[in-house]
């Protein structure tokens, strides 16, 4: 009995030798990590998550290094650097913005480009290499490779349309990075042609398709081509599907449309509503509504400002 032992041991061991150990170590590693995740979804101290993002997603690209083929992993990085932009970054812009310091407005705007090309990047990795060709080409080529692209990869165009929408974002002095927000438009509304035939289970997943269709169409005002009734139908659509709980996607309704049509009425009534529902009525999701409380408050303390 104790020489069976022995031979299965020592075929055990052959077989992990004959092996990478490190990507038998990462393979274990990334299967944790997706466990683990929630435990930053619900986070609700902000500043703690501030702090403690960048370093987990650098390990976690450590990790990548190592087994570059590993999905698991590759979804970690592609929605960890998306949220860490949208929630992080963006707001030191944000605040540089407000403060008008120039300086500090370039400096993050450079780093949210970076922060977003990651995350666009890891999409494309995953979309493969036609995408990697034709995601910036010309809108019938785009039309063409969307068309054939299974729902499958429904999740990779969607992280990949917003890192793209976030980066035209931050480079609007950039005449060329402007005319992708049509690319992103496409992208999202595919996503929703895929969505009425198999809704998402993940309903964060499910909202982020108007999210991102409420911010391009408030990108800039009526007399310039926005579409505010656009805009405010796809913010309501994302609240809807979250059961009201996504407290971001009225904030950014009320800030960006009450701001592009002059609305201080649906600005500071959405805004209350926001800070009156406490970030706890969505637990899993509880540092996002962190996030979109800290946005309320700003956004009301610079009302007159903005009205």
């Amino acid at each position: 009995m104790r020489h069976s032992f022995v031979l299965v041991a020592a075929l055990a061991a052959a077989t992990i030798s004959a092996c990478d150990l490190g990507q038998f170590t990462v393979n274990t590693t990334a299967k944790v990590l997706v466990r683990a995740q929630p435990s930053v979804q619900q986070e609700a101290d902000y500043q703690l998550a501030y702090d403690a993002i960048p370093g987990t997603l650098k390990t976690i690209e450590g990790f990548w290094i190592v087994d570059p083929e590993n999905t698991k992993l590759i979804s970690l990085l592609t929605e960890g650097y998306c949220q860490y932009g949208t929630g992080f970054v963006e707001d030191d812009w944000e605040v540089a913005v407000f403060a008008k310091n120039s300086e500090q407005v370039a400096y993050h705007n450079t780093r949210a480009t970076h922060i977003f090309s990651r995350c666009l990047n890891f999409a494309l990795t995953q979309l493969g290499d036609r995408w990697k060709r034709e995601i910036f080409a010309d809108t019938d080529t785009v039309t063409k490779l969307l068309k054939d692209t299974s729902a499958g990869q429904r999740n990779w165009v969607m992280w990949a349309g917003l890192a793209l929408g976030s980066m035209v974002n931050h480079n609007l002095n950039r005449v060329e990075m402007i005319s992708y927000l049509g690319t992103v438009k496409l992208m999202m509304n595919r996503i929703l042609e895929w969505d009425a035939a198999s809704k998402p289970r993940n309903q964060v997943y499910a909202a982020l398709p108007h999210i991102a269709l409420g911010m391009v169409n408030s990108a800039v005002s009526p007399q310039l081509g926005g579409k505010p009734d656009e805009a405010a139908k796809h913010f309501q659509m994302a609240l809807q599907l979250t059961d009201n709980k996504m407290l971001l996607a009225r904030t950014l309704y009320a800030y960006r449309v009450g701001k592009q049509t002059n609305d201080q009425k649906l600005f500071h009534e959405q805004l209350k509503i926001v800070l009156e529902t406490p970030p706890s009525i969505w637990p899993e999701q509880r540092l996002a509504n962190e996030v979109a409380h800290r946005r309320a408050r700003r956004y009301l303390s610079h009302e007159k400002e903005i009205f």
